[in-house]
């Protein structure tokens, strides 16, 4: 027997398999209407766990794991269809339909914006790469700008998320589960760490400097050739700014070449970032949920079930929606025994067709999920 012959075996038994999971599905939607009509919760735990073990035990020790895999996203599959036949579709999913009507077609290019800061912060860069003709309204903490966007003081809040070498902003995170705030937009900033000073003043001078946490994690190596002590302010802007009303000989900041300018410092060095290629991503976010044409990435954040395989489950339905992921990190939950939260960034057009079946796939396979918006990127 050749590999021809072993190829059409396979192909045969293939179309086996496709025939009983179609008939399969079809009894699951009569127990789904089954479990409506009888307010029958829809996942039985019990159920599962004795079928998986009656599963295992006939195939043998050796096919028992491949078997269990195989049926625990069966399971999870069967669930998902019972959940979209008896709610009719997720509310998630509505709500995003919904959004997609009513969206103007132009995103607005001029609003009040806020943002965290003062002004030369790279946040008012992103602010004017998003919103060309806007009115900034600058905050001290991302915890206000999240609340003026909340409270209407302001339509929109851009907020740094992410940084191509110093990573997520976890603080963001931590701060849109708090809040019921909205991503809409996203930009990439070039981020060009520059030693500044006041005139006169030398890098022999200098005793201390000061920056953001971000900048300085991103500039390690410069300020340990310095040896000088590093202490972290709240912003790269509000660094250059307190260097210049100190009037100090012996203190500098991490800052950018355009604060130089704005607060009339010298720059005794540029470019003192260790990747010369540093971009900080940052987001735009509104209290209402936008959905701008063109957005093809969408964000999300997850508690999946403690349990083995749950992660592998909700890739599985990406992977099976040929939805690709952009972004895939965790984080332990404040308060929780070991549980985690998920981040998720889908590279996927609003348009696209499994785009919304992805939200009904999910329903039953996480214990928690947060949409955060779907969004283009401004280049």
């Amino acid at each position: 027997m050749d590999m021809k012959d072993l190829r059409t075996q396979i192909d045969e038994i293939d179309r086996g398999l496709v025939d009983l999971i179609t008939r399969r599905f079809a009894v699951v939607r009569d127990i789904a209407a089954y479990k409506a009509k009888n307010n029958i919760p829809i996942h039985d735990p019990a159920r599962e766990r004795q079928k998986l073990n009656d599963l295992a035990d006939s195939v043998g020790e050796e096919l028992a794991p491949s078997m269990d895999a195989l049926f625990s996203l069966i399971f999870d599959l069967s669930r998902s269809e019972q959940h979209r036949i008896i709610a009719g579709g997720s509310p998630l999913k509505q709500q995003i339909s919904l959004a997609l009507a009513n969206t103007p077609a132009q995103f607005p290019v001029r609003s009040a914006v806020a943002c965290q800061g003062v002004e030369g912060a790279n946040s008012q860069m992103a602010c004017e790469r998003i919103f060309p003709s806007g009115s900034i309204m600058y905050f001290q903490y991302f915890e206000n700008v999240f609340s003026a966007v909340e409270q209407g003081l302001c339509r929109y809040g851009v907020l740094p998320i992410e940084n191509s070498t110093a990573g997520s902003v976890n603080r963001i995170y931590d701060l849109m589960m708090e809040h019921s705030c909205y991503i809409v937009r996203s930009c990439r900033v070039k981020i060009d760490h520059c030693l500044l000073a006041n005139p006169g003043v030398s890098i022999g001078d200098i005793k201390e400097i000061i920056s953001h946490e971000q900048a300085l994690a991103q500039s390690q190596s410069f300020l340990k050739s310095l040896g000088v002590k590093v202490t972290p302010v709240k912003n790269t802007a509000v660094a250059a700014q307190m260097v210049r009303e100190s009037g100090r000989k012996d203190l500098a900041a991490l800052s950018s070449r355009s604060c130089a300018e704005l607060y009339g410092l010298d720059c005794l060095k540029a470019s003192v970032q260790d990747a010369g290629s540093n971009f900080t991503r940052f987001i735009c976010i509104a209290k209402d949920l936008e959905i701008y044409p063109g957005a093809n990435r969408t964000s999300l954040m997850m508690v999946l079930p403690h349990k083995r395989g749950s992660l592998s489950h909700v890739l599985s339905r990406f992977k099976a929606l040929d939805i690709n992921l952009l972004k895939l990190e965790s984080r332990p939950l404040a308060n929780s025994d070991f549980e985690f939260m998920f981040y998720f960034d889908l590279d996927s057009s609003v348009y696209n067709d499994s785009f919304l079946r992805v939200f009904d796939d999910l329903q039953g396979a996480v214990t928690t999920l947060k949409y955060l918006g779907s969004y283009s990127e401004v280049v």
